[in-house]
């Protein structure tokens, strides 16, 4: 008797867990009437690191596109520019790239990488990054650099949707 007491027990706390985190899930959704639908970041920088840039920082803008829907980002394209050569050099892989919210401040995104076929060539990812959000500007950030496989780091990514998008 005192084991199936220890069994209840113990299922309902787990039960009470697992509905505690449903709770705290968070869902990216476009400010207004509908939720989902299409996105762009005009305007975005991001900072790097590669081999191809022999581990010195290189800064671009950044512009991503791609879709919400069910309160998950698709990225489904980026384009990176700037003035330093290495900014049009990128070729953008793993795509598309999933945003998913943890919580109302912070998620991942998956898949992320890029090639450089200059020497020294670049190979990195595919990696899941952590990233920051702020619904106060409704944006994307980090909070720390990130590591990428093939040694290579997002060191700041600055990024705003168009339309304006909220992590609810």
């Amino acid at each position: 008797m005192k084991g199936i007491k220890t069994l209840v027990s113990a299922t309902a706390i787990v039960a009470c867990l697992g509905a505690a985190s449903m709770a705290s899930a968070a869902s990216i959704a476009i400010d207004g009437a509908n939720p989902d639908g299409p996105f762009t970041t005009p305007g975005g920088t991001i900072t790097v690191r590669s081999p191809s840039s022999f581990n010195q920082p290189v800064t671009c803008n950044i512009n991503f596109s791609g879709n919400i829907a069910g309160g998950v980002a698709s990225i489904t394209g980026a384009t990176v520019s700037g003035s330093n050569a290495l900014c049009n050099l990128p070729k953008i892989t793993g795509l598309p790239w999933t945003l998913s919210a943890s919580s109302t401040t912070a998620g991942t995104v998956t898949n992320v990488g890029y090639t450089i076929s200059f020497f020294p060539a670049t190979n990195c990812g595919p990696t899941t990054i952590n990233v920051a959000w702020s619904n106060v500007t409704h944006s994307l950030s980090l909070s720390t650099p990130q590591t990428l496989s093939g040694g290579c780091s997002v060191d700041v990514l600055n990024a705003k949707p168009s339309p304006q998008v909220s992590v609810i």
